[in-house]
């Protein structure tokens, strides 16, 4: 069956054809983008079925978030080349786009886990528990260094690492185990940050696989030495060794009103002679 290639269309046909808005044409042909093909006295705009090509390509490009002032300069001189360097760095940015929404649903699945957990924790308990190892990101610090300083420089090094916001990183507080059985509940030596892309020249830390004591203490840092004391007791008590770090995370610091809620959670390595 033949086409009538030579079919005019009113702009409301030719708007209704490509399932646009007819003020998208208006404004297209207002700013010289894209015009009818043909103009009659009484000021009718007609467009011919040999511009829905023409009109299927600015809209592609629109789609990919092409400037109109880009799209104009391409459709004034059109070529397989000005299109192949559109598309290249249209393809790169979308890669870019997925790789990002990629991460924040790998992000949102980890909140979602982390708050089903939390849903069923028992504070009062002190369990042993199996871990993989992990590579951490790790940021010396030291006593007296005020909380504001490090936030400061946990977000620095999750930008440096291409991860947007924090709520796709682990984060908390290494304190030697030798330090413990000191006594000492206040050394704490570094920052660590779990994120998806490592940069090489970070100061890497392998938490180590194995099993881990794990508890909790709800409150302020304060109540945190008190918890120590007590998760020594029950290691002596079960003749565990503990050794390397105690891995502090806080884990509901997105859902709580105030300090007193906070909950922090304590992963301590058990030797492995012990395992």
């Amino acid at each position: 069956m033949s086409r009538n290639t030579n079919r005019l269309f009113t702009i409301g046909q030719f708007a209704d054809l490509h399932q646009i808005n007819k003020k998208t044409l208006m404004w297209y042909d207002e700013i010289g983008l894209f015009k009818p093909a043909v103009i009659r006295e009484n000021g009718y705009r007609y467009y011919a079925y040999w511009q829905c090509s023409m009109l299927e390509t600015i809209l592609m490009l629109r789609e990919l978030s092409v400037s109109v002032p880009e799209i104009k300069t391409f459709m004034e001189h059109r070529s397989p080349a000005a299109l192949h360097r559109i598309f290249t760095e249209k393809s790169a940015e979308i890669d870019k786009t997925v790789e990002h929404l990629s991460q924040i649903q790998k992000a949102l699945l980890q909140q979602k886990k982390g708050l089903q957990d939390l849903q069923a924790i028992d504070l009062s308990s002190i369990s042993i528990r199996t871990q993989k190892a992990q590579k951490l990101v790790v940021l010396k610090t030291a006593k007296g260094i005020p909380p504001e300083k490090e936030a400061e420089m946990m977000l620095n090094e999750a930008h440096r690492h291409k991860s947007y916001r924090m709520y796709g990183i682990l984060y908390g507080s290494m304190i030697p185990v030798a330090s413990l059985y000191r006594q000492d509940f206040n050394d704490y030596q570094a920052i660590f940050l779990r994120v998806p892309q490592i940069d090489r020249e970070a100061d890497i830390h392998i938490q180590p696989a194995g099993n881990y004591l794990c508890a909790y203490c709800q409150g302020s840092w304060e109540k945190l030495p008190e918890k120590y004391e007590e998760i020594l007791g029950y290691a002596s008590d079960h003749h565990i060794q503990l050794w390397d770090y105690a891995y502090e995370t806080g884990i509901n610091e997105t859902v709580m009103d105030s300090i007193d809620e906070y909950i922090t959670r304590i992963e301590i390595p058990i030797q492995r002679d012990q395992a």
